[in-house]
């Protein structure tokens, strides 16, 4: 059998992002599987892991270290009847769109959340629907040092947005489903969508939202409520744009930079703790040059 060919580390290499702006990576690799993987984090002390670049913000300086893409670990495994085995970077609209198909309910909550499977699973992706959380059975994981952990639900600290997993690299997921009518899961994901696509700048290029939803006495109410009200809808700096359709969005046009981005962020920050006292969180991933990951 011929030797596997060696892993391709591409320097100084564009990291893809919904935004499309932001710096380069000085190194980024897509291993094609595990062994791949181990020998990179053996490898590079600095080690980042890109998803689907939906919730990333890339500072215009780029990144050291390696960017690491798990596109290729991948695959989709039905163990039991209401149990998928499901690689980290498998792309979350498909597979929800696979299980629809195969009458699995469950993920349907999750329609229109572009991510991998993996980056959901770090940041608990969710919205009005549901969070993945719900259906999350255990994850499989190398540590920063290269060591295999398996971690069932109950040991994940999982929260509104947070799931304390961030420095280690996911590579399976187990997750329950339900066997279903698939046309009743069908209808499902056509009515999430249907729900996003009226309150969302679904066709635009953005990251989705901006900032997490705060607690206020005791109640999480809508970050892009609190954005509209403090009179920050359409506000821009540069080619970036608080969103007409929902003020916790920012989209961008061409020539948009990072820059311009990250000072509109601090913009609706400041107008909004100046109308309510509030200091919004970001929910956006910012990536910049010389931070710890």
């Amino acid at each position: 059998m011929p030797a596997a060919p060696p892993i391709t580390i591409e320097k100084d290499a564009a990291i893809p992002t919904w935004f499309r702006v932001g710096g380069r990576a000085d190194a980024l690799a897509t291993p094609r599987t595990l062994d791949e993987l181990r020998a990179l984090v053996a490898r590079y002390e600095t080690i980042r892991v890109l998803g689907d670049g939906a919730n990333l913000l890339v500072h215009d300086d780029g990144v050291d270290g390696l960017v690491l893409s798990l596109s290729h670990i991948n695959n989709v495994e039905r163990v039991e009847d209401d149990l998928l085995r499901v690689g980290a970077g498998a792309n979350l609209p498909k597979l929800i769109t696979h299980t629809a198909r195969e009458g699995l309910a469950g993920l349907e909550g999750l329609t229109g959340i572009p991510a991998t499977v993996g980056g959901a699973i770090v940041m608990n992706a969710g919205g009005a629907f549901g969070e993945i959380c719900e259906s999350v059975l255990a994850v499989c994981a190398l540590t920063r040092d290269g060591e295999e952990v398996t971690l069932p639900r109950d040991q994940i600290d999982f929260s509104y947005r947070h799931s304390g997993l961030d420095q280690l690299i996911i590579t399976t997921v187990d997750l329950r489903v339900r066997p279903c009518d698939p046309d009743a899961v069908r209808r499902r994901v056509k009515e999430v969508m249907a729900y996003k696509s009226r309150t969302q700048p679904m066709a635009e290029k953005s990251a989705g939202c901006v900032f997490k939803n705060p607690t206020l006495d005791t109640e999480r109410v809508s970050a892009g409520r609190l954005i509209d009200e403090a009179g920050c809808k359409e506000l821009a700096v540069g080619a970036a744009q608080v969103s007409d359709v929902h003020a916790n969005f920012i989209t961008t046009t061409p020539y948009a930079r990072a820059a311009d981005i990250l000072k509109l962020i601090d913009q609706v920050r400041d107008r909004v703790r100046a109308h309510i006292g509030v200091e919004l969180e970001t929910e956006l991933r910012i990536w910049r040059r010389g931070e710890t990951p």
